[in-house]
């Protein structure tokens, strides 16, 4: 990273001739993009530096190459060679970012930055001579006869925002009168009291779920953790979770199944009771249930008297009895020898215990949002949890419906009801993605109707401080709206986009979808 300081050349005093030669000549950075050199004035250049790596925004104008953190500060980074219709090229050690701030900071990449040169001002002639060769629109005048070259055009990047990214531009001044960003309020009903909502989940190969409000949060495996000394099998030993000590067990170990490194598909289930915390390791989440009560069986009574099993409390039924699902309790896990030793053992809570560090977590809820993170390609994007009716697998065929929206891909039966299921990845203009056991189908109630959205992969269920939470740059009027907000978690080196579940579909698209269920 290069920052630039302006030089403040001195004079004696009472000696203007230092102020008169500075007056008479102005000082340039020259870059190249493509086969053409130009120049931008030094004054609004605040860094040149590398390239970074980028999060991709959807429904984002073509130049934007994407968002990058630049010291914990969200920085959209543009493509000069797009905008100006170069033979696109992946950046290389020669190219840079100038980092130029005309109300709202943009990282403009050129190929490469050649000097900073000072220019007398009888080298500047305007962009009338050239009006006629060349779109001159975004020049603001022209160097002849300087390092060499014969014409180095002057880039009026003012203009070339207004040009670009007007959106932004009209965003950045309301941001400057002070405006601010409200957090989305989308709608969900509460879950029917003939029903359970429930977190399924693997472990071996059979499928388990537990009670979504006993699920605190859902969260990726850890790089590190630390050990337990002289702690049982079942105690894998404890993780820092926001700068707290969370315990981790192994429901593989706790349910005497075969033993498994973990792996990226890892997830932890955070549980919480009675103002304590517990991490059980599953193989991975599957998805959101909402069953009805009459699927719901309670433990066959031979099974219940062994002690093994008594961690489960009932099993239900989906697919006509074809797939059985086990209902962990967690009242009862709590109970158990391992979780209370991994509860009572962890490194840290002596002095105020994990109960404690709950209470404190749960007087600070108000300093945190709950976002279901969910993957496109390889970016990541988060909803309100509120926002999320439930999670579903993507069946292996969806009912196509005659005259059904051209965004619909089809619907299928969620429990009697039809679902109608759209693409997120064609919503947001990405690439088509062929189905797979990863993707999930996320279910929004958006007025009134219940939609699902495909999306590749749902990754975990996170708590986001708001102190993380920033606007996002409003590049496109539809970004603008869905992708308001952005997490900007400097310390994971990670960036989750927000988006809004209530502008998924305009008013137009709501109305086609309802005629589909009348």
């Amino acid at each position: 990273m290069t920052t630039i300081e302006q030089p403040t050349p001195a004079s004696p005093a009472g000696d203007d001739s230092g102020d008169a030669a500075a007056a008479a000549t102005h000082q340039y950075v020259t870059f190249v993009v493509g086969a053409e050199v130009y120049a931008v004035p030094l004054a609004p250049v605040q860094e040149i530096i590398r390239v970074p790596d980028v999060v991709r925004v959807p429904l984002a104008p073509p130049a934007l190459d994407g968002l990058a953190n630049l010291r914990g500060k969200v920085l959209p980074i543009v493509s000069l060679r797009q905008i100006f219709q170069c033979a696109p090229r992946p950046s290389d050690d020669a190219s840079r970012a100038l980092v130029i701030d005309l109300g709202q900071p943009l990282g403009f990449v050129v190929d490469r930055v050649t000097s900073v040169v000072d220019i007398d001002a009888d080298s500047i002639e305007g962009v009338a001579s050239i009006r006629d060769t060349i779109n001159s629109e975004v020049l603001s005048g022209v160097i002849k006869n300087v390092g060499g070259h014969p014409m180095i055009m002057i880039l009026d990047f003012a203009k070339l925002i207004a040009q670009q990214f007007d959106h932004l531009a009209a965003v950045a001044r309301r941001a400057d009168s002070g405006a601010g960003v409200a957090s989305p309020e989308a709608g969900t009903a509460p879950a029917s009291g003939d029903e359970l909502q429930l977190v399924s989940f693997d472990v071996a190969g059979q499928e388990y779920a537990i009670a979504i409000d006993q699920v605190q949060e859902i969260v990726q495996f850890p790089e590190r953790i630390v050990q337990v000394p002289h702690a049982e099998s079942h105690v894998l030993g404890v993780m820092s979770l926001r700068q707290r000590l969370l315990p981790l067990v192994s429901l593989r170990h706790l349910f005497g199944l075969p033993q498994q490194a973990p792996n990226e598909q890892c997830r932890i289930v955070v549980l919480s009771l009675g103002g304590a915390s517990v991490g059980v390791v599953t193989d991975s989440v599957n998805e959101v249930l909402r069953v009805p009560k009459g699927q719901v069986e309670p433990m066959p009574v031979l099974l219940a008297r062994d002690p093994e099993l008594a961690d489960l409390s009932a099993m239900c039924r989906l697919d006509d009895g074809r797939r059985l699902v086990a209902i962990i309790d967690a009242a009862r896990l709590f109970h158990h020898s391992a979780v209370r030793q991994a509860l009572d053992g962890a490194p840290g809570a002596g002095e105020v215990g994990l109960a404690a560090q709950q209470s404190e977590l749960d007087e600070d809820d108000g300093d945190h949002e709950q976002m279901v993170v969910f993957r496109l390609n390889k970016e990541e994007f988060g909803v309100p949890i509120a926002s999320v009716q439930e999670i579903v697998r993507v069946p292996a065929e969806l009912t196509q419906v005659p005259k059904a929206p051209a965004f619909v891909e089809g619907v299928i039966n969620l429990r009697g009801a039809v679902l109608p299921v759209i693409d997120l990845r064609r919503r947001l203009g990405l690439a088509s993605l062929a189905r797979g056991d990863q993707q999930r189908v996320m279910v929004f109630l958006l007025a009134g109707m219940r939609t699902g959205f495909i999306v590749d992969s749902v990754a975990e269920v996170l708590k986001i401080e708001h102190a993380a939470i920033e606007a996002a740059p409003a590049l496109s009027p539809q970004q603008g709206r869905l992708l308001a907000r952005m997490a900007n978690l400097e310390r994971q080196q990670r960036m989750v986009q927000l988006l809004d579940p209530t502008h998924l579909i305009d008013y137009d698209g709501i109305e086609q979808l309802a005629g589909m269920a009348g």
